[in-house]
Formats: structure tokens, C-alpha cells, sequence
């Protein structure tokens, strides 16, 4: 552990480095950020960050942190439970809530409860009327690096009256160079039959579309890169793992075009938002030096379905009292191999 800033508020931000299963991660306690990752034998890092934490309140576009008290987007910043109606922070567009508000979960200080060679463990209490939502909801996140090349992440969750609560963890991917080139022709497959189709502010429509027949179609395995009239389609739409959250379960498999990394994801819940990194603009000061462009990494943000609160029919957010909400996501890394049959 070791001392890597400060917040406006004079708070202490540190490091803390975890080593295990082939991969080297450093974590820090703002926003339960992944500030780097490295698979051994990979020289470049798996994730987009920063290297200075002035960085990451001033433009952080959520690099490695967990996402919350309610992951994406809530229309207007309104919702309703049992009856009573509740407005949080519109910090999209001045119309909308986006990953919990201005300073939502990814924007706040965590503090650090235990750690060990392979894992750390942090807290945050958001307390009740945070960025307009309602109970205190007592989080917390735990970091986990496992054989063979496993990033684990583990989110529990509590509170004291009924809320929303969905995490996730926002990490941005790039498997061959770090960013110092696009991801467009990485290989993805996501293991969803529809996905939710969106508006012009990127909030969902409410339909279920399948995607059979689409450009949202990575049933089986393709480059991301896909052109409409000459521009890359803008890819920022949850696809549809499940009704309900369920059993570990693989979701996704990336390939680096170039390098041939490999990563699984693994998760619990019934939703994953993919984003290609699309509004991503000349970000200076990243790992390696680097400076970030549109598509220098993506994302795979395991969550329940954006919007959720206003929509009888998708999975429900809501968690009461007495209920303890607990999802697991698994990133799981390889260098190129032979052993994922029929992708």
C-alpha cells in the first residue's frame, strides 16, 4: 500500500498492489478503482487508467471504478417504490441519471477494511439521500486475482429501508497494445439473444429486441468494428443475459485482433452493458504514457437492465431490508490458446 493522492477534501488516496493467478493489479480507493492490470507475459496493461490521481476526478470517464448506487441510466432521474416517488442527480444531459449522479459510488472515497497478497477489500456507506436516493445502502467490494489469470470481483450490499442497488464494475479493456491502437477489430461474442434497443440520449426504449438478423448480433464470435455509411455503430446497449439474477455464468469471450489475449467474463447478473469506447476524446497522462482515443478500450459492465426502475417488466432493482444483494464478476485472462471450442 502506498500513498497516491489527495481529494479536493484533504482525504488520503492510496494504492494497494495484489499479485496472483498471472496477474498484477493496482487498485486504489477512489471510486474502487482498477488503476492497472497486467497479465505476465503481456507487456502492455489489460485496462485503460491513469497514471496520477489528479486525473481521475478531473475526466475520468468511470476508468476502473464500480459504478452506483444504480449502474447506467434512470430516465428524468425519476422512479418510484411502494408508492413514493424520488428524484436523483440528472448529471446526463442535465436530464438523466448516470452510474448513481454526480457523485455517485465511482466518484467517492472507499475505505480500505482488509487486504492480502491476492485480494483487497473495501467499504462505503452512501448514505440516505445521497445524490436523492433513498436508505443507507452499506457496500462492499472485494478484489480477487485466482488462478488461471481470474480478476474477481465480489459486490455485497445492504440497507435500511428500499432502495435501488445495481453495481458494476467499469473497467475499459484493450487486450493488445494498452490503447495505443483501437479495439475495433478485437472479436467479441456475448451470450444474449436480445439487447435493449436505445434513444438518442441512450436511454432504452422499453422493447426487448432480438438481436437475430442485426448488427447487435455477437451470438457468435466477430470483430466489433461494423460501419453504417462509412462511421462505426455506436455500440452502448445492455444485451439481455437473463430474467433475474443466477448462477455464475460465462457471458462474453474478447480476442485481442493482434496479441490473441484472450478474456472470458463471468457474472451473476441478468445484464451486460457493452461499450465501445466510442466517446473516449484525446485523454493525455494514460498508463505507459499513452494518450486515449475514441475506441482505445471497451467495456463489459455486468448490471441489471438500465432504466429498470420504470420498467414493470425488466429485472427488479429494488432491494429491501433484511435483503442482502451479492453479485460476482469474473474477468478471466489467457494468453492465445486453443481451448475455446466453437467461438
Amino acid at each position: 500500500m502506498e500513498a497516491f493522492g489527495k481529494t479536493a477534501d484533504g482525504e488520503e488516496i492510496v494504492r494497494i498492489t495484489i499479485c496472483g493467478g498471472g496477474l498484477t493489479a493496482n487498485i486504489i480507493n477512489w471510486g474502487a478503482v482498477v488503476q492497472d492490470l497486467r497479465l505476465n507475459g503481456h507487456a502492455a496493461p489489460l485496462v485503460l487508467g491513469f497514471e496520477t490521481f489528479e486525473d481521475y476526478p478531473a475526466r475520468s470517464p468511470y476508468f476502473g471504478a464500480i459504478a452506483g448506487r444504480f449502474a447506467n441510466r434512470i430516465a428524468n432521474g425519476s422512479f418510484s417504490i411502494d408508492g413514493e416517488s424520488f428524484q436523483t442527480d440528472t448529471n446526463f444531459l442535465g436530464k438523466h441519471t448516470l452510474h448513481g449522479g454526480d457523485k455517485g459510488i465511482g466518484k467517492r472515497t472507499w475505505q480500505v477494511v482488509d487486504t492480502g497478497k491476492d485480494f483487497v477489500t473495501l467499504n462505503l456507506l452512501d448514505g440516505a439521500g445521497m445524490m436523492g436516493f433513498p436508505a443507507n445502502l452499506d457496500i462492499q467490494c472485494t478484489y480477487r486475482l485466482a488462478p488461471p489469470g481470474r480478476l474477481i470481483v465480489t459486490l455485497d450490499a445492504s440497507c435500511d429501508a428500499p432502495t435501488l442497488c445495481s453495481l458494476a464494475h467499469h473497467s475499459y479493456f484493450n487486450l493488445d497494445d494498452g490503447g495505443v491502437g483501437d479495439i475495433l477489430d478485437h472479436r467479441l461474442m456475448i451470450d444474449a439473444g436480445a439487447y435493449l434497443p436505445a434513444n438518442e440520449e441512450l436511454i432504452p426504449t422499453g422493447v426487448v429486441q432480438p438481436v437475430a438478423e442485426s448488427d447487435f448480433d455477437f451470438r457468435h464470435a466477430r470483430p466489433i468494428r461494423q460501419e453504417v455509411s462509412g462511421l462505426q455503430r455506436l455500440y452502448d446497449h445492455n444485451f439481455c443475459l437473463s430474467a433475474e439474477r443466477r448462477a455464475l455464468c460465462r457471458s462474453a469471450w474478447v480476442q485481442g485482433a493482434v496479441s490473441g489475449v484472450e478474456m472470458e467474463m463471468w457474472t451473476t447478473e441478468p445484464g451486460v452493458q457493452f461499450y465501445a469506447g466510442g466517446g473516449i476524446s484525446d485523454l493525455t497522462g494514460g498508463l505507459d504514457g499513452l494518450t486515449y482515443s475514441a475506441h482505445s478500450g471497451f467495456c463489459l459492465e455486468a448490471q441489471i437492465w438500465p432504466d429498470a426502475p420504470n420498467r414493470r417488466y425488466f429485472p427488479d432493482p429494488v432491494l429491501r431490508p433484511g435483503q442482502q444483494y451479492k453479485q460476482v464478476t469474473e474477468y478471466r485472462f489467457r494468453q492465445a490458446a486453443d481451448e475455446f471450442s466453437g467461438l
